[in-house]
């Protein structure tokens, strides 16, 4: 079993949103409930980036290029975090990965995200 499922993205036109979704089912609830977890995006030819990331449920940070635009937001019970992505930008395309900020556990297979202008 994989430690990171990511899934829900897509192909989207320019202002559209997607909903990304993370499950790691392999987390125990207390180490997901105490993990910062973030998502992260890599465009080609580019490297990794963190864009998002949320330490429980109060405290979350975005990087600027996505600030106002995606949200993230997690389900312990669950053990999934999700990005919301509104007014998505074409720069906005790339592959998109969760993690723990300390980035600790393998990669999962990310989910792309393409947006089309």
């Amino acid at each position: 079993q994989a430690h990171l499922v990511e899934s829900g993205g897509g192909l989207v036109q320019a202002g559209q949103s997607l909903r990304l979704v993370c499950k790691a089912p392999r987390m125990i609830t207390s180490t997901f409930n105490s993990a910062v977890m973030g998502w992260y995006r890599q465009a080609p030819g580019k490297q990794r980036e963190l864009v998002a990331s949320m330490a429980g449920r109060y405290k979350a940070s975005y990087a600027d290029s996505v600030k106002g635009r995606f949200t993230i937001s997690g389900d312990s019970t669950k053990k999934t975090v999700y990005l919301q992505m509104n007014s998505l930008k074409p720069e906005d395309t790339a592959v998109y990965y969760c993690n723990r900020v300390d980035q600790v556990l393998p990669w999962g297979q990310g989910t792309q995200v393409t947006v089309a202008s």
